[in-house]
């Protein structure tokens, strides 16, 4: 167990930017890799890249030194000035044996995102391995670790409520929208074509929403949306000239105050008396206030949804210790099985080196005395042997395995 190692560069100690020089290409891992093993005689590494960090796991007897890290680095190649890449090891997170395995799975569980209970952690660690897999850089070691990672993973985000409650915005704007009674494939006025009316109305068009409509300052990114959502696209000067109507609204610009005031809506209702959905994901709010006094609006506002938003975070907090005492049991769980593992491959040899004594026996000490031997007793001799040789061989694996029962009791108590 010791020798799990893991050298960490993350959102908590690395600046994000920064973090972009240590990410490597697809087409480059596998050779850095390759020469990373030669070179430092690394019997089995993976290497895990996301949007928050870059960690290279992997087990041998190193000790994690700043000379050690410094030559690994140097060995990965990174197109970084040798002045900058010196600074990275003030900013580097180092874990060996048990520590190791701890931010592992806390990792895996998302205890350690920028997004507590963030789901898509797991996925990215498991591709990540399996790539290194399938590429030859991982080992039996590796291999063990990963499927109790994965099943300590599974557990946490099944036992606790770390990952139920949304807290983005535009996950919850579509809980709230999903709680109106809409009509089947509404007609939906897109305000603005930042990224949160892109999430936004994409997450529409996944759930078979098709009835679009975009308006923004700059035409070009409105056509870009509206290419996406098969949807037209005009100027946001257009907005007071548009008669087509509307089902709901959704609303997020960069204007320093209200652009829709009580004149522009009652345009854009164009004589209809309806209660309509207004989302407003825009700060300041693009809707005046004027407007919800003058007309019957389900309105649902980014302050309303920050304020869920931050009581959904404040519950995926609470689940922490829960989590961590999953983890605490699947790592203790875990240990006895690494232990068991290595007397397994250790007592590999035990059948084939019975097998050649028996082989020896019979072909050169005492193959002169076999061949004055009847037939039957000839065939006494071969039973009594092939079961000897069974035990030979079964014996001693289980008496391991209950030596380690009574130390891993022994240690628990």
């Amino acid at each position: 167990m010791k020798n799990l190692k893991v050298i960490a560069f993350t959102h908590r100690h690395v600046d994000l930017k920064d973090l972009g020089n240590l990410v490597i290409c697809n087409e480059e891992l596998e050779s850095r890799l390759i020469n990373l093993k030669n070179n430092l005689d690394i019997p089995e590494i993976f290497y895990i890249a996301t949007c928050n960090r870059v960690e290279f796991v992997f087990y041998g007897a190193h000790e994690l030194t700043d000379d050690f890290i410094a030559n690994f680095m140097d060995k990965m190649n990174f197109c970084v000035p040798s002045e900058r890449l010196h600074c990275y090891l003030g900013q580097v997170n180092r874990y060996a044996g048990i520590e190791a395995l701890n931010h592992l799975f806390r990792m895996s569980c998302s205890l350690e995102s920028l997004v507590v209970g963030e789901k898509e952690i797991l996925a990215q660690v498991r591709r990540a391995y399996e790539k290194c897999r399938d590429s030859g850089f991982t080992g039996d070691f590796l291999r063990l670790m990963m499927d109790r990672l994965v099943k300590t993973a599974k557990e946490v985000y099944t036992f606790t409520n770390i990952s139920r409650n949304p807290i983005s915005v535009v996950s919850l704007a579509y809980r709230k929208l999903k709680e109106t009674k809409l009509p089947e494939n509404p007609r939906i006025l897109v305000i603005g074509s930042g990224e949160t009316n892109q999430n936004l109305a994409k997450y529409l068009k996944k759930h078979k929403h098709s009835n679009f409509v975009v308006f923004n300052r700059t035409v070009a990114n409105a056509s870009t949306l509206a290419r996406e959502l098969n949807a037209e696209s005009y100027p946001l000067s257009e907005l007071k000239n548009y008669k087509n109507g509307f089902d709901v609204m959704i609303t997020c610009t960069g204007a320093p105050e209200a652009i829709i005031n009580s004149d522009l809506y009652q345009s854009l209702l164009n004589g209809q008396t309806d209660k309509k959905v207004i989302v407003d994901l825009a700060i300041p709010n693009d809707l005046d206030a004027q407007v919800l006094v003058d007309y019957p609006i389900h309105y649902i506002e980014v302050s309303s949804l920050q304020a869920i938003a931050e009581k959904n975070i404040q519950e995926r907090y609470n689940e922490l210790e829960s989590a961590d005492k999953i983890i605490c049991e699947n790592i203790k769980e875990f240990l006895p099985l690494i232990k068991q593992r290595r007397v397994e491959v250790a007592m590999r040899q035990v059948p084939d080196k019975i097998k050649e004594i028996r082989a020896t026996a019979l072909n050169e000490v005492f193959a002169h005395d076999l061949r004055n031997l009847d037939p039957q007793a000839r065939e006494v001799l071969e039973k009594v042997i092939n079961y000897m040789e069974k035990k030979y061989i079964k014996v001693p694996m289980v008496m391991a395995k209950e030596i380690l029962v009574r130390n891993n009791e022994t240690e628990n108590n």
